[in-house]
């Protein structure tokens, strides 16, 4: 389960935040305690010199003057519990639970990930991947080829629009799974309307699943932030422009719909080839057809796509279209 480190350091302040209401909470019950009985702050004090002292002991080595001192903390310890009785409170008022108790609201067990924090790394990718509605319709699950049909072909191949489909299925779930184990990229091109964008959501909600770190962008929003950390370096955007390059996988979706200029290409190419040199993967949709690409964004951004990427070309009937018809008969 890869995070990046901004992400990993959000998830280990929220935990850092629960020990520290944790530990206010038992300060606040002990006074609210000794207020009532002057007693236990007496008793509270035995027991905190006896801890020092047990420890000072253990370090220099003598463990036979320990047993003696455990059986007073013991005692002291029922007399605490003793008097919280006396009072009305329960024996553990000063032991409120965890928010997990198997790690002790630490995110670790031993030096393994506690299932919260496994949890709690998932839903946080979820969160900002910008992708958790619509993946509970699009995924692999719902991915159909009913929509793609065997009398459409590929100009100068033989090549139907049903074949092209059933292989860019494979070669996606292929990515799943091997993505811990080999380095690739996805480029999904082709025509308006044909899956490129649910491929890419299938892709993205299985990674998810594991823990992976998935941002999406709009091509739009990608050189939105590029521009914004290139001309202005906003402090509030610095996050969101690490996780570009740091993230398990970049999705940009509809490549070619943003302004492109010179500008853009350079920094398309400063995206791909930091995550190609840090073997992160990318995945493009775009309606451009290769020559488009070339022309476009430079033949050194060509040259990074067609030798780094796996290339899945789809084409066909407008699914959209298709799926109207069908809601209306």
């Amino acid at each position: 389960m890869a995070l990046t480190n901004t992400q990993y350091d959000e998830i280990m302040r929220t935990y850092q935040e629960r020990q520290l209401q944790r530990q206010h909470l038992i300060a606040a019950r002990r006074k609210e305690v000794a207020e009532k009985d002057p007693a236990l702050s007496q008793i509270e004090g035995e027991i905190a010199h006896l801890s020092v002292e047990k420890a000072r002991r253990l370090l220099a080595g003598d463990e036979n003057a320990l047993t003696g001192m455990k059986q007073e903390i013991a005692a002291l310890s029922a007399r605490r519990e003793a008097l919280l009785r006396s009072l009305g409170y329960p024996a553990d008022y000063f032991d409120p639970p965890y928010f997990c108790p198997d790690c002790r609201d630490t995110g670790y067990i031993g030096n393994s990930r506690c299932h919260c924090l496994k949890q709690a790394s998932i839903d946080l990718v979820y969160s900002q991947s910008n992708l958790s509605a619509i993946l509970e319709t699009e995924n692999f699950s719902q991915f159909s080829l009913d929509f793609y049909g065997t009398d459409i072909f590929e100009p100068d191949s033989d090549i139907s629009s049903f074949a092209a489909a059933r292989n860019a299925l494979q070669k996606c779930r292929q990515f799943v799974q091997h993505f811990d184990s080999a380095f690739e990229n996805i480029l999904l091109f082709g025509d308006t309307g044909v899956g490129k964008t649910f491929l890419s959501n299938c892709i993205a909600k299985e990674l998810l699943d594991t823990g992976h770190s998935v941002i999406y962008f709009s091509a739009h929003q990608l050189f939105d932030i590029l521009a914004d950390n290139a001309f202005h370096r906003s402090p509030a955007d610095a996050s969101e422009y690490r996780n570009i390059f740091d993230c398990d996988l970049l999705i940009i979706d509809d490549l070619g719909t943003e302004m492109s200029n010179s500008f853009t290409s350079s920094q398309f190419f400063v995206c791909l080839n930091e995550r190609i040199l840090h073997q992160k993967s990318t995945l493009i949709s775009t309606n451009l057809n290769l020559q488009d690409i070339a022309s476009v964004y430079s033949e050194r951004v060509f040259s990074r796509i067609i030798n780094s990427f796996t290339l899945l070309h789809l084409f066909g009937r407008d699914i959209r279209v298709q799926k109207k018809w069908l809601s209306r008969s």
